[in-house]
């Protein structure tokens, strides 16, 4: 008879299934954690969102996602069989290389007047508070996070960089419901456990969103300034075309009518057509180098050399500048200068071409009356006041008056200036650490005040300065006279006209000019001619000539020839490259007639009788 074993099976299944109790209650926490944290990745999706459709502060952003986690889990704990007693939840955020961390956010649930929980650790006598701003160890939140069950989750980006740690602190368990803590505890902290990963990744995807963000505004802003430039190179260009066609039209219109046939004007009208092409002539020049002078300054490579300025020698050189135009116009001219002012450590090159402009344009908007200029200390600064009895100028038009190019209209018939003179005067005086200040009202004239400090703390003269200093300093020399005897001139000059031009003038003066038009002809002739002085073009149809300068410097016979170029080249540095070449001096385009002939008298045999007028 077969024999039945009364113990089941070793594999029966019947023992081993879990009871139906047992699994209702894991699927219902199943179901709960998974609930929970869609709840809580829905939450962290609607403030990433907010970020991208908002461009708000970095730490606002950051604020909202973390008072969020700690608010969802808090609510998700509290409303679940899983609060047995009583829980909080914080996050303590911590600076890079800090050795603690600090407690900013912690649930709502803790009302202002509610006693903090701590927090245990077990394996020291010590409880920590959990409230705003308490101050947490770092060794501590690490025992926290290694403890069974933990209380802490650090929340580390991708590198592994701890941004901060995620807490929860209950109130002590009651041990007679120790199976049932146990198991709560343990959901509770693999809830809390994937919590601080749902915080982490909403936190790294925010610093993605607002990376994208300044991207996004620094590329709106590139493009923006972009815009700007191409919008100011079109206006650039336009009024650039209408203030150089503006005199080309009268330089070219009365040399017409001077060359016209068959008209035969006075001796007075040539010379005044003659004096309105000389005059268009330097307008247009005044506008090139305004032109240039607003380059350099705003390319920072305008150079400025500190002298210490006689201040009242100064500014009567100035008005014996202005004299003229104030008395064709039956102005009077008034200065006042305070006796306590008599030097100035300043650039006097770009100090005079400040206040004549200021004077200039004075003169240009006064119809009656005077013009002034008074120059006073006050502080460690000085003070040039130039004032006028003239139209005045509204204040719509005074926010406008230092932007380039920018001209009052209707001011005067006739459309006289280039719009640059005050944009370069303010940025001379902040280069020299100073400003322009303006006060007016139509019909009540104006006052500009240009303030300078008494002495610059840094930079110093230089040897050479700019090329403009060095011109004026040789402009200001008298005509040479006709020299006694012929003194050969070698003259290597590209342009025809400019050629002409030199050949007739110097002729004039006494001087033998021989004419090359290229390197070719200058060695060619060299052999032939004794020269004092050479004249050199830089630019020839074949070759440099500061290459070919550097040539007659290695030849022992032509080395102690002095050689002057003259070029169209006035950029910063030019001069320097220049006089580097080897070169004795340098004069630009367009030739300054009496500079040339000041300069050609310096390398020459002195000069004894005769002159040119002008």
């Amino acid at each position: 008879m077969q024999q039945y074993s009364s113990l089941p099976d070793h594999n029966s299944q019947i023992d081993v299934r879990p009871k139906p109790l047992t699994t209702i209650e894991q699927l219902r926490a199943k179901l709960w954690l998974e609930s929970s944290l869609n709840q809580l990745q829905g939450r962290l999706n609607d403030c990433l969102l907010s970020a991208c459709n908002t461009v708000s502060q970095p730490g606002a952003a950051e604020t909202k996602i973390l008072q969020t986690v700690v608010n969802e889990i808090n609510s998700a704990v509290n409303s679940s069989n899983l609060a047995v007693t009583d829980c909080a939840v914080g996050i303590a955020l911590f600076e890079p290389e800090a050795t603690v961390a600090t407690v900013c956010y912690v649930s709502s649930s803790l009302s202002p007047n509610s006693q903090p929980l701590s927090l245990e650790l077990l394996t020291a006598e010590k409880k920590l508070l959990l409230r705003l701003q308490e101050v947490i160890e770092l060794e501590d939140l690490q025992q926290l996070e290694n403890q069974q069950p933990p209380s802490a989750w650090r929340l580390a980006d991708d590198s592994g960089n701890v941004m901060g740690w995620l807490i929860i602190a209950a109130a002590p368990l009651n041990s007679a419901r120790d199976s049932l803590i146990k198991s709560l505890a343990q959901l509770r902290s693999q809830f809390m456990a994937r919590s601080a990963k749902h915080c982490t990744t909403a936190l790294v995807q925010l610093r993605h969103i607002l990376s994208w963000q300044q991207r996004h505004q620094e590329l709106n802003n590139s493009n923006q300034e972009l815009e700007r430039t191409n919008q100011l190179k079109n206006q650039f260009l336009a009024n650039t075309s209408h203030e150089i066609r503006t005199p080309l039209s009268s330089i070219i219109g009365f040399t017409h009518l001077l060359l016209a046939r068959g008209y035969e004007p006075t001796k007075e009208r040539q010379q005044e057509y003659l004096n309105i092409i000389q005059s268009s002539g330097k307008h247009l020049l005044a506008l090139i180098n305004d032109i240039l002078d607003l380059s350099k300054i705003e390319a920072n490579q305008l150079e400025v050399q500190w002298e210490t300025i006689d201040v009242p020698m100064l500014c009567s050189n100035v008005f014996a500048l202005v004299k003229e135009k104030a008395a064709n116009k039956g102005l009077k001219l008034r200065l006042k200068l305070d006796p306590d002012i008599t030097t100035l450590v300043a650039d006097p090159l770009r100090l005079k071409q400040m206040l004549l402009n200021l004077l200039f344009n004075a003169l240009k908007f006064t119809s009656t009356g005077s013009v002034g200029l008074e120059v006073v200390p006050k502080d460690l600064s000085v003070y040039f006041t130039v004032w006028d009895t003239g139209t005045g100028i509204s204040q719509e038009d005074q926010a406008q008056l230092f932007e380039p190019y920018f001209q009052i209209a209707k001011a005067v018939a006739g459309g006289e200036g280039t719009g640059l003179g005050l944009a370069v005067t303010q940025k001379l005086a902040q280069i020299h650490g100073g400003s322009v200040k303006v006060e007016s009202e139509v019909n009540c004239g104006s006052r500009f005040t240009l303030v300078l400090p008494f002495k610059q703390e840094a930079g110093e003269a230089g040897d050479e300065g700019d090329e403009g200093a060095g011109e004026e300093k040789s402009s200001s020399l008298p005509l040479p006279f006709t020299p006694s005897s012929s003194v050969d001139i070698l003259l290597v000059e590209n342009d025809l006209s400019n050629a002409h031009l030199m050949q007739i003038y110097l002729r004039k003066l006494g001087y033998r000019v021989t004419w090359v038009k290229n390197a070719a002809e200058m060695w060619e002739a060299l052999p032939q001619l004794d020269p004092v002085l050479i004249l050199m073009d830089v630019h020839l149809a074949d070759g440099n000539g500061l290459k070919l300068v550097q040539q007659l410097q290695e030849n022992q016979q032509y080395r102690a020839i002095p050689v002057i170029v003259q070029t169209a080249m006035a950029m910063k540095g030019d001069r320097e490259t220049c006089l580097t070449a080897g070169v004795n001096d340098y004069i630009s385009k367009p030739i300054d007639l009496p500079l040339l002939a000041s300069l050609i008298a310096k390398y020459s045999k002195p000069p004894t009788t005769g002159e040119l007028e002008e």
